[in-house]
């Protein structure tokens, strides 16, 4: 709304100055257009001030989302490691956090073999017959913690939203299943608000990202990974944030 108040009032300025220069009388023309023409000059300086401000605020905003990404990548890789090891999500984070510490993956090597088929033989009179079977066979174990995170101890701080008020301010999490022809899938979803994130920014700005539709943008008034009603652990912003995976 403010553009567009900007715009219109820069022709109705130039109408009213062409209605002075040949309706008004000479001796009140000076006074008036240098009233006009300074409304002109504050005019074009609150059109530039509301386009500088957004690009601002854009460069503010790109900025956090790709700290508030990369965090939301680390609880995905973990939370995709406890499925692994547990068989479902975990919606608690110290115990998603000692889960890295203590754990470990299983390394497993899978090959083709054969035994005799029992049933076969003794129903072929005697004659050897066999069955393909595949053997699973453990070759060690890694942890969780060097597989993701190798010396790095950020995990311990994934769970907090970077740039919020405060500083104990943590991501919203939950877990849990969904049907999907009589299977049970365990499913996750971690978001923050954008308010939270851009909370020191302008109002009317924050309002408008919140109002996002578009292929090159965050849609929605969150940043979120995963989905409590879908099977996805997709990330709801573009690949361009999101350059390094």
């Amino acid at each position: 709304m403010m553009k567009i108040l900007l715009f219109l009032s820069i022709p109705i300025t130039l109408a009213i100055v062409y209605f002075v220069r040949t309706k008004m009388q000479d001796k009140h023309k000076p006074y008036v257009l240098g009233s006009l023409w300074t409304l002109i000059l504050l005019f074009g300086f609150l059109l530039f001030s509301s386009i500088y401000d957004e690009i601002k605020f854009d460069e503010v905003k790109n900025a956090r989302y790709q700290v508030v990404i990369k965090n939301l990548k680390d609880i995905r890789d973990t939370q995709l490691a406890h499925r692994t090891v547990k068989g479902e999500f975990q919606n608690n984070w110290d115990t998603l956090v000692k889960f890295i510490e203590v754990d470990s993956f299983t390394i497993t090597q899978r090959r083709d073999s054969s035994v005799i088929d029992k049933e076969m033989t003794k129903r072929y009179g005697g004659v050897k017959t066999y069955k393909d079977i595949v053997i699973v066979d453990t070759l060690g174990f890694v942890s969780v913690k060097d597989s993701l995170f190798g010396f790095d101890s950020r995990y311990q701080t994934m769970m907090y939203v970077p740039f919020s008020k405060s500083d104990d301010t943590k991501f919203e999490l939950k877990t849990g299943y969904l049907n999907q022809n009589g299977i049970d899938i365990p499913v996750f979803e971690a978001q923050v608000k954008k308010k939270v994130i851009l909370h020191d920014q302008s109002l009317n700005l924050v309002l408008k990202e919140n109002q996002v539709q578009s292929v090159d943008g965050v849609n929605g008034s969150s940043l979120k990974i995963g989905s409590m009603n879908e099977v996805n652990t997709n990330g709801n912003w573009p690949k361009n944030y999101s350059k390094d995976k």
